[in-house]
């Protein structure tokens, strides 16, 4: 298996509430979408699916508790400013915020926000990773963007 994340689907209770929430944060969904069944988001170099929870859970094999998946999703951006605007949109889109934007003991700034699904997601700035012009997060300093 090469080492490499092609797709993250989250389960959603209600696929047009997330599909609505997700625009709100300015994410247009791509047209291989297949509307009121899956939504597809082109993100870099993989991709993020929206489908349903019940059908996800029977799909993969597993048991639904209703709880958080002891996964949490990542946003790198350029600056400490940059988590707050993100924070504040995804607010007004309608998340939670579980954890406002504060200085880390890693030496970065992030917070999180919980999406109506209950998808808890880190909005971090890493001086370590700079992303580079597209986006992108590389762990080997050769690919970073240095602006």
């Amino acid at each position: 298996m090469e080492q490499r994340l092609s797709l993250v689907t989250l389960g959603t209770a209600d696929l047009e509430r997330a599909l609505a929430f997700y625009r709100a944060l300015g994410w247009e969904p791509h047209p291989s979408s297949v509307p009121g069944e899956v939504a597809f988001f082109q993100v870099g170099g993989m991709a993020l699916a929206l489908w349903g929870r019940a059908a996800l859970a029977a799909d993969s094999g597993v048991a639904d508790g209703g709880g958080w998946g002891g996964i949490t999703l990542a946003h790198n951006v350029r600056t400490p400013e940059d988590v707050d605007v993100v924070l504040e949109a995804a607010a007004q889109a309608g998340a939670v915020i579980a954890r406002r934007g504060a200085p880390t003991e890693w030496g970065g700034y992030s917070g999180v926000f919980i999406d109506p699904d209950g998808h808890p997601w880190e909005v971090a700035h890493n001086p370590g990773w700079p992303l580079a012009l597209d986006g992108t997060v590389s762990l080997d300093e050769s690919d970073q963007y240095q602006p």
